[in-house]
């Protein structure tokens, strides 16, 4: 019997929630056919089988989360005895397991009874026919993610029962424990919205704000990875930052120049500012290695390879597809690989190794006519480009009043890993290029 184990997705995934399953139990599995739509902290990703077989039992339920390397299913020959703890559980069993997080969803929006805190302080939520959360050593078997939820709130664990693979605790668990623990009695008077959910953090909103015109909107994988991973490094990371204003009027030449140049050839593809910016970035890190650089706690991590990640707004939050030896690449190669990777982005069908990786990252709100920003760093790198709109202003040329082109970017760094001058030397070279653009296509 062959255990499909939830596959580790990115360097940050912890645990996948199982969105769908493309098979069902009995149905014949081959190898490298997508069996399951895994949700991670950044997309969506279809897994494939391993093995060839038949899909004997599905132990993580669509909707349900797992860690990374934990069983999800099993596949096997059809008459391959299942062992006990495989044996498929009972009908009762999965429905009384598939409505637990409804009733506590109930509980905490009003539409049912609340269970009331113990007296330590700590909520209780236990569904019955759930298998036990507690091994035989006394250790409470939970997800990384459920620990670190309950430790947040100061839940003990041994009183939240689990509804995940053989009783794991998992996030909805802990969520709907936090949410009885914050539901007082006063809920039961104050009308919600049956499809209204109760955040993780609860506890922190006044009740008062949790009134009939207010739509709690549940967070995504992404939106709660981002909410950490920026608040880590605002918090963790000391940024500064540099910004410079650049004349824009040569970078605009260029690409009126380019793109007639690929539409004589009947070439499809435009070239955008963003795709030079990207180029301009990659070329004047070549000369800047100290900027390409993470920090490594006891050391520095300086990066041979040059992999310029750009930010894509999504509706769901916000991904860093990673543009690979940018600096070897031509204008038109470029933009290919930019807009190739855009789209799949928007689409959900970005591959893992093509949104890690990243050594420096370009975040450009041009498009939204944004004169200037700061953003905040991508860990583990040590910096990032924040780009701003063209924008038309008067300035003087030769002692005459003329019409300029001004792009204001500036460079977020962390200051344990890059100096004031370095930042400084690399937003002068980089302002070099973008008013001079024609150089970066002589190498």
């Amino acid at each position: 019997m062959e255990k499909v184990l939830m596959p580790k997705l990115s360097d940050m995934m912890e645990e996948g929630k199982i969105l769908s399953w493309s098979k069902q139990v009995g149905d014949e599995v081959k190898r490298g056919e997508t069996i399951a739509e895994v949700e991670t902290e950044k997309v969506n990703i279809e897994i494939q089988a391993y093995a060839a077989g038949t899909l004997r039992k599905i132990l993580v339920q669509a909707g349900e989360s797992a860690p990374v390397g934990a069983p999800i299913a099993l596949i096997g020959s059809p008459t391959e005895p299942l062992d006990d703890e495989e044996a498929p559980k009972t009908a009762s069993s999965q429905a009384t397991t598939a409505s637990a997080p409804v009733r506590a969803s109930a509980s905490a929006n009003g539409n049912g009874p609340a269970t009331a805190p113990t007296p330590a302080g700590t909520a209780s939520y236990a569904p019955a026919g759930v298998a036990s959360s507690v091994t035989e050593t006394g250790r409470v078997k939970a997800s990384p993610l459920a620990r670190r939820l309950a430790e947040e709130h100061h839940l003990d664990l041994h009183t939240i029962r689990g509804t995940g693979p053989e009783g794991r605790i998992i996030k909805e668990d802990v969520e709907a424990a936090i949410a009885a623990q914050a539901a007082p009695a006063a809920t039961a008077t104050v009308p919600q919205p049956q499809t209204a959910m109760v955040p993780s953090q609860s506890s922190a909103i006044p009740q008062a704000m949790l009134g009939d015109d207010v739509e709690i909107v549940p967070l995504t994988n992404m939106r709660r990875t981002i909410a950490h991973r920026l608040q880590q490094s605002m918090q963790t990371t000391p940024h500064f930052y540099v910004t410079m204003a650049m004349d824009a009027t040569n970078l605009i030449e260029l690409r009126k120049q380019l793109n007639a140049a690929l539409e004589a050839q009947h070439d499809e593809l435009r070239v955008t500012y963003n795709d030079l910016i990207v180029m301009a970035v990659a070329r004047t890190l070549n000369h800047h290695p100290e900027i390409n650089v993470s920090w490594g706690e006891d050391k520095l991590l300086r990066h041979r390879s040059i992999h310029i990640g750009v930010a894509v707004a999504l509706e769901t939050g916000l991904i860093v597809p990673v543009v690979r030896d940018a600096n070897k690449r031509n204008a038109a190669d470029l933009a290919r690989e930019v807009h190739r990777l855009t789209d799949a982005a928007r689409n959900g069908k970005l591959r893992p190794d093509e949104f890690s990786g990243g050594t420096f990252t370009v975040s450009n709100l041009g498009s939204l006519d944004v004169e200037s920003f700061t953003a905040i760093i991508n860990p583990p790198e040590a910096a990032i480009l924040a780009v701003g709109a063209i924008h038309q202003l008067p300035v003087v040329r030769d002692g005459q009043l003329a019409v300029g082109n001004e792009i204001k970017m500036t460079l977020s760094c962390d200051h344990r890993a890059i100096d004031g001058a370095q930042a400084a030397h690399f937003m002068r070279d980089l302002k070099h290029l973008i008013e001079a653009p024609m150089t970066m296509l002589l190498g």
